[in-house]
């Protein structure tokens, strides 16, 4: 099956469709490390809502590969569409979907609800706690996101250490913290008091340290994996990191003599099975397979995450229509016109090389109907 695609430069390359690599669900969850795939949310075509059947189905699918779920996060389009009314519907549906299938979730906590405009720390403490009310009435274990609020009137790691000793004196169990660098979002640049990175992550360990029995595991998205294992090697015994790194997620997640990282990812949302399989390898001892099945979802993530950073969610919404786990590619907001066509179509010519298409003929049946409406076809 051949289907032409466009290229940046105007040209057109011919692509063979591949063969899709089978990965059923396995018996049970990775045993040797946590991990959780941040989920999208399926916008509802006809209304300013979401598909909740289709977004809560796609949250099974991510469970019956043993892979937690790690909801309301960056890539369900928080502070890019999704509003605080819609999250908090999203993760008490989805806590109520946790418990009924025995899925593991974790849930992101932050203060988006507040209006634009200055806030004080004590506002946005009073904020987080409204949020972390409804993330732990769910079931869910709370991921105290970064702030938006916090990084704009903070005025050095006291505000930080204030607002966030004052949310975990008193949560109810441990909790996941939340580093996104500017890549992601610029508005958190020089986020935990500091633009110096070796600054901010002596202050982010400070707390911690201060704090421990009450911090499950942090959650670092920097996209540097030496500063990562840095990091990660001077953590109090039990507090896990969790990479965000999308580019160097296998070593990262493979570690070394010293450690590893666990995963909370973006990227395990579009590669679920794989991902799923490749952990499973790592459980057995079998790493040559665990580094063969994660091999070629790399240069998929690298451009899925390729700067503009954060507009990575209409890519994995768009591979989640190609492989048919929603009937439609629309996005909250419209940001499903974030990305351009040539990017769009270098994302499935990698997505195929991976084999991540169960179907191919309908990735392609898909593509070429965009293609269509894109005015790109040939």
């Amino acid at each position: 099956m051949i289907i032409e695609l466009p290229e940046a430069d105007g040209s057109v390359v011919r692509h063979t469709m591949g063969e899709p690599r089978t990965y059923p669900p396995p018996p049970r969850p990775s045993t040797s490390r946590a991990a959780y795939a941040a989920a999208h949310v399926v916008a509802d075509p006809a209304g300013d809502s979401l598909d909740w059947d289709a977004t809560l189905a796609f949250r099974r699918h991510l469970w019956s590969y043993g892979l937690g779920v790690a909801e309301a996060m960056d890539t369900a389009q928080r502070g890019m569409g999704l509003d605080w009314a819609a999250t908090r519907e999203l993760i008490m549906r989805s806590g109520r979907e946790a418990l009924s299938v025995g899925g593991r979730i974790v849930c992101g906590a932050g203060t988006d609800q507040l209006p634009p405009g200055p806030a004080s720390p004590k506002e946005i403490a009073a904020a987080y706690e409204e949020q972390l009310a409804v993330v732990e009435s769910a079931g869910a274990v709370p991921v105290l996101m970064a702030s938006r609020h916090l990084a704009a009137v903070a005025q050095g790691p006291d505000d930080y250490a204030f607002v966030y000793g004052r949310l975990l004196s008193q949560v109810s169990r441990p909790v996941v913290l939340h580093w996104l660098g500017p890549m992601f979002d610029p508005a958190l640049r020089g986020y935990w008091g500091s633009p110096d990175l070796d600054a901010a992550a002596g202050a982010l360990l400070a707390l911690i340290a201060e704090h421990a029995p009450r911090v499950d595991g942090v959650k670092i998205s920097l996209l540097d994996a030496d500063r990562e294992i840095a990091f990660r090697r001077r953590l109090p015994p039990g507090v896990r990191l969790y990479t965000g790194d999308d580019f160097h997620y296998p070593e990262l997640i493979l570690g070394d003599a010293a450690g590893h990282s666990d995963a909370l990812l973006g990227v395990f949302d579009p590669i679920a099975p794989a991902a799923a399989a490749a952990l499973h390898a790592l459980d057995a001892g079998d790493t040559a397979s665990y580094q063969e099945i994660f091999a070629p979802t790399v240069p998929l993530a690298r451009h899925l995450f390729e700067s503009p950073t954060f507009f990575y969610k209409t890519g994995v919404v768009f591979l989640a229509w190609l492989t048919g786990h929603q009937r439609h590619f629309r996005m909250v907001g419209g940001l499903e016109n974030a990305r351009s066509v040539p990017h769009m179509a270098r994302l499935f010519r990698l997505a195929d090389a991976a084999g991540l298409f169960p179907d191919p003929g309908l990735a392609a049946h898909r593509m070429r109907a965009w293609l269509t409406v894109q005015g790109a076809a040939r």
